[in-house]
């Protein structure tokens, strides 16, 4: 475990960049941490890392937005608005925990223990973003091998 204290959303951004260059496809990036933490800020990096031209934006009405054009296809996930392990798997949502390309979900801590195998070619990493201030997060995160 690695742990980053951000002092602004560029910062935040930016160690989602370093992630997003080092994905490779079937990985899995699950992001905990409290409304306003900076989850989706850290998603615009990784889109920016995987060279992903759209704008990146919170699916939490849509629950799921894919985007292609870049190194890999994103698929970002919002698990907000799903409060049970029985409301994710019966939206679909278990299929992108094996993604043909690099998965970012929201609100991970909602899918629970024993979801944490993205198949045989993925990787699974942990992204917990906690409000110290205004603008400063600490992120503690899984090794990623950047």
């Amino acid at each position: 475990m690695a742990t980053f204290i951000s002092h602004s959303p560029a910062e935040t951004e930016a160690l989602g960049e370093t992630l997003g260059h080092a994905a490779r496809r079937g990985w899995v990036i699950a992001l905990m941490g409290g409304l306003g933490a900076g989850k989706t800020r850290m998603v615009r990096g990784v889109a920016r890392g995987l060279e992903i031209p759209a704008r990146v934006h919170s699916p939490s009405f849509t629950l799921v937005n894919e985007y292609d054009g870049g190194r890999l296809k994103l698929f970002h996930l919002d698990l907000f608005r799903l409060e049970t392990r029985a409301q994710i798997f019966s939206a679909g949502l278990h299929g992108f925990l094996q993604p043909d390309g690099v998965a970012v979900i929201e609100w991970a801590e909602r899918l629970g223990a024993g979801d944490q195998d993205p198949g045989p070619e993925g990787k699974w990493i942990s992204v917990a973003i906690e409000i110290l201030g205004e603008s400063e997060r600490k992120i503690v995160y899984d090794d990623f091998g950047a």
